[in-house]
């Protein structure tokens, strides 16, 4: 039996759309950001991570619906997403006012940490032109319709930025089951962008209201306990090593909440120290339950967009075959290789995330 009902692919345009904001990653590498004196630019952003992940890694055509501020920072933004190969068909531009009081590019300042000192995200995106956007801003008819897209992606963060944003991710949803499209939704709670509208009791109410629409629901271990309130029975003192069916359990109180949702997935994680993590993952889909290898002492060099990186390798394996073992591995190994270079986004080859998938090993590639 199909894990999920898919629509044919398209003959030309991409398959995949991702829906959400796109920042500008500035990163102080080995230095602090209050002591740095320079930063290396990247883009980046929860949704955005599993298109570019799709495009660059796994060689799938994919989107982006978003909004960019019409100046030159937006268009450094822009040069970005070109070298990503992401499509911007569906990038909406926005006016500049000269100062942008009105609207502006997201900034996200990220330390990588290491050892005991913890990775640290400062966000400064007030006002962003992707957080203005709203219902009627995306042309729905145009992606599933008319561009025949298969797979909308979104996910909390975007939800999280306004009420628009989070009307729009509705719209954007009951759109792509209206034409048979497939929906993935990575929970992805973010305290800081729920600390100045309801915290968490927003969060959940936001969240569950579009977990009916989901048929691939992705998140961490806590992600659903804060954005749906559901949680793993056991010690949390290391995710890692708790018995798999006790997420098994979880999952499945998911579903009966959910029933719409054809596939469940979590990353599990340790963090020891911020460059020794222990990594592993789970999935369900109607009577099958998948584990990840369990990577313990797993070494990271930048962990920022790893779960991302397991949400592009695990759609990547839902959308090419019926094997949920076979997609968890992928999003797991895909996930272990992104933290193990700098950004947001993924430098891995498909050879690359097949090898670690079948358990290769770290010896030299010549």
């Amino acid at each position: 039996m199909s894990l999920l009902p898919l629509r044919p692919a398209p003959a030309a345009g991409p398959e995949m759309v991702s829906l959400g904001e796109v920042m500008l990653r500035l990163d102080p590498g080995e230095e602090r950001i209050h002591t740095t004196r320079t930063f290396r630019a990247w883009e980046g952003g929860g949704e955005y991570n599993v298109a570019r992940g799709l495009r660059r890694v796994f060689g799938l055509r994919t989107a982006i619906a978003t909004a960019i501020v019409d100046n030159p920072v937006g268009h450094l933004l822009e040069d970005l997403l070109l070298q990503g190969g992401v499509d911007q068909r569906y990038v909406r531009w926005v006016p500049f006012d000269g100062i942008g009081k009105r609207a502006r590019v997201g900034l996200n300042f990220t330390e990588r940490g290491f050892g005991v000192r913890s990775a640290v995200g400062v966000s400064d995106r007030g006002h962003s032109a992707a957080s203005l956007m709203a219902p009627g801003d995306v042309d729905w008819d145009r992606v599933f319709d008319e561009d025949g897209v298969r797979w909308l992606h979104t996910g909390g963060i975007f939800a999280g930025l306004s009420n628009g944003t989070a009307a729009l991710a509705r719209e954007g949803m009951e759109a792509a089951r209206r034409y048979g499209a497939i929906v993935s939704f990575d929970l992805n709670f973010r305290p800081s962008l729920w600390a100045d509208h309801g915290g968490p009791v927003a969060a959940q109410r936001v969240n569950r209201g579009l977990a009916g629409l989901v048929d691939v629901m992705i998140g961490n271990e806590e992600d659903y306990t804060s954005a749906l309130g559901f949680s793993v029975e056991g010690t949390t003192e290391s995710y890692a090593d708790l018995d798999p069916q006790a997420y098994r359990t979880m999952l499945e109180q998911v579903r009966a909440a959910y029933p719409n949702a054809r596939v469940l997935a979590a990353t599990l994680r340790t963090a020891t120290t911020a460059s020794r993590n222990d990594w592993s993952a789970v999935a369900l889909a109607a009577d099958a339950f998948a584990v990840a290898t369990q990577r313990h002492d797993l070494d990271i060099l930048d962990r920022i967009g790893g779960g991302d990186s397991f949400a592009s390798g695990l759609v990547y394996g839902l959308l090419t075959g019926d094997d949920l073992r076979r997609a968890v591995e992928l999003g797991a190994a895909h996930g272990a290789l992104a933290m193990t270079t700098p950004g947001d986004t993924s430098t891995a080859t498909l050879a690359e995330v097949e090898r670690v998938a079948r358990g290769g090993s770290a010896r030299v590639v010549r």
